[in-house]
């Protein structure tokens, strides 16, 4: 069974709608990359191998906790480790990021898939149940994990193109050209996520987040017809567990309402569009999450501190905010500038509707 945390989350209130008194922060992406803690416990090991090692996975998910104060720990992980348990034929090439041993570009390769088990997942569990465990050691023992997991989509678009791709020419010409064989190859990629939300979820992840990379390449009614009922249908896995879920895009203001409509609790809101225009186009009825753009994480003080003020202040027309970047935190990112956002925030008082 999942577990909650010990006390009161502001997190999962805001994520269940109920704005607490302090705005909850936590960065995208913060496990890892800008710390000088990961790039050390991560000597000598492979990204994946990071991954699929419980308690590296777990040592690095606490790092940031530990460090910023942030009101959640995301898990530490990658969205191509579901298809890597399965089988499926993929390393994180540095610099580039996953590549596949063969692209699946016809429904025979659709059909040749390999099936992700539970059973399969069980480096996945023990690394949540870990970091679970280590949470309770850090302040009042209140901070929630969240669980996540890359959408159908971005999935189907990784294994198509075979890798990174900017416009995902072939994965959007195999939905229209064969649509029959698109069905069924986001159909799995949709159990893959479903799946390896799950195991995170019943291993003690108070919430978990779908997150779209590669959405934003999409027309509205391309996702709407090709892309939305595999999310939904991803999300379904977990309905059962009643936690939170959040529902993240990048680039994706047209499709705001889409993604809502999935059955996310939650909307991530990118830098591109203002957040207080992504909560009219929302409705002003769900809690989103976001959107400091990442760029200023580099900019002088003065210029972030405003610009963190103002995402604050455009999040008070949503029932709840979690203020977060529009996307992750940069590399070569400061760790101090993180740390001194989390210190802003909860220096803050929450306003808004109650």
């Amino acid at each position: 069974m999942s577990s909650a945390p010990a006390a009161p989350s502001r997190l999962i209130s805001a994520y269940r709608g109920v704005r607490p008194a302090i705005t909850p922060v936590w960065f995208m992406r913060q496990a890892g990359r800008s710390l000088p803690e990961y790039h050390e416990v991560r000597k000598g090991h492979s990204m994946l191998e990071s991954c699929l090692t419980p308690e590296l996975a777990a040592e690095i998910t606490l790092q940031p906790v530990r460090r910023h104060g942030v009101d959640a720990a995301i898990f530490y992980s990658d969205i191509v480790i579901p298809l890597k348990l399965a089988g499926v034929g993929v390393e994180i090439a540095p610099g580039r990021g996953p590549v596949f041993d063969k692209p699946v570009r016809t429904a025979a390769d659709v059909a040749a898939l390999p099936t992700l088990t539970v059973d399969d997942l069980a480096p996945v569990a023990a690394g949540v149940a870990r970091t679970v465990e280590g949470l309770t050691a850090i302040g009042d023992g209140s901070t929630p994990l969240i669980g996540f997991a890359g959408a159908p989509f971005t999935l189907a678009a990784y294994l198509v193109e075979g890798g990174p791709s900017k416009e995902h020419l072939a994965a959007r010409t195999l939905m229209h050209a064969d649509p029959d064989a698109w069905a069924q190859l986001m159909a799995w990629a949709a159990d893959a996520s479903g799946l390896f939300l799950r195991a995170q979820v019943l291993a003690g992840a108070s919430a978990a987040q779908l997150f779209d990379s590669w959405a934003g390449s999409l027309s509205l009614a391309d996702y709407v017809t090709h892309v939305a009922p595999a999310s939904a249908r991803a999300l379904s896995h977990i309905a059962d567990l009643q936690v939170p879920t959040v529902h993240f895009g990048v680039g994706t203001g047209e499709l705001l309402p889409a993604m809502r409509d999935v059955g996310a609790d939650v909307v991530g809101v990118d830098w591109r569009i203002p957040l207080d225009e992504g909560i009219r186009r929302l409705g002003g009825t769900v809690p989103v999450q976001g959107n400091i753009d990442p760029a200023l994480l580099a900019a002088p003080w003065p210029v972030l501190e405003a610009h963190v003020r103002d995402v604050l202040a455009r999040g008070t027309a949503a029932p709840a905010h979690v203020l977060n970047l529009g996307h992750g935190v940069p590399p070569e990112t400061d760790p101090g500038v993180l740390t001194r956002i989390v210190e802003l925030v909860h220096s803050a008082p929450s306003e808004g509707r109650e």
